[in-house]
């Protein structure tokens, strides 16, 4: 397909937001996704082109937290395993059940999850995971990386925004360190379903080379607020992109 000027005026502002987001609380792709689609991009190309711009993204944020100190390096690797594998599995599962049941459980679990976010004080602020032990450690980064990875493979909207939560509320990380992990598994995740869409030759590098451009600025910027100022940024940046994605969903639903 041709591309013009205004197609890469149109996406990239977009995919800059996009970034800012997911580098501090996940759920980019809700901004992302549909904005390649705006600009024309067929579902597939969209898809590809998106994976594409998000996973350079991705890695770039990543650098940012480990040069931070915020990631621990052993609960997100096991994360990341447990999740590849959830993910194929969750992949099969949705070609056998609908999501629509799915999608209803979030429109009630959402907002309970927004509203313990916000009325938890010091939600986030204190690292208490390393007085876990290490087989507890491992037995919890190993069901969040399935019990997400087949979330993500079956349905997919905001998974990293989960994975914060999840690091933060079910290990005791700090924030800051969940944002980091998230990253991790995220960038896993992404590598592999980016190799599946290049070898596809569903990637227009045309758009995705400025979108990731702007999206790594995103990222970058996004990340660095994050590290400096922790939960005080996150959990509102959590909020609005679990707002997003509930309007997404009931959208869906009521459609």
């Amino acid at each position: 397909m041709e591309v013009t000027l205004q197609m890469i005026l149109i996406i990239c502002p977009l995919t800059f937001l996009a970034g800012f987001i997911d580098s501090i609380a996940g759920g980019g792709g809700l901004i992302s996704l549909p904005s390649y689609m705006l600009i024309g991009l067929s579902p597939h190309l969209a898809a590809g082109t998106n994976k594409f711009s998000s996973s350079l993204g991705t890695l770039f944020s990543t650098i940012r937290y480990a040069k931070n100190k915020q990631i621990h390096y052993k609960s997100a690797m096991i994360s990341a395993g447990a999740a590849l594998v959830g993910s194929f599995f969750g992949a099969q599962l949705a070609l056998l059940l609908s999501d629509q049941y799915l999608r209803l459980c979030m429109v009630i679990l959402l907002p309970a999850a927004a509203v313990l976010l916000i009325t938890r004080k010091g939600y986030g602020e204190k690292n208490t995971a390393l007085e876990l032990s290490n087989s507890k450690l491992i037995a919890l980064c190993v069901f969040i990386g399935l019990f997400l990875g087949v979330y993500d493979g079956f349905f997919g909207p905001g998974t990293g925004t989960f994975l914060t939560l999840a690091f933060t509320g079910m290990v005791g990380f700090d924030l800051a360190t969940a944002s980091g992990n998230t990253k991790v598994v995220n960038l896993a995740s992404n590598i592999a379903a980016l190799t599946a869409f290049i070898i596809g030759g569903s990637v227009t590098y045309a758009v995705g080379i400025p979108a990731a451009i702007a999206g790594i600025l995103g990222n970058w910027i996004g990340s660095g607020l994050a590290v400096r100022n922790g939960a005080r940024v996150i959990k509102p940046v959590l909020v609005g992109v679990m707002a997003l994605l509930l309007a997404k969903v009931l959208w869906d639903v009521f459609r």
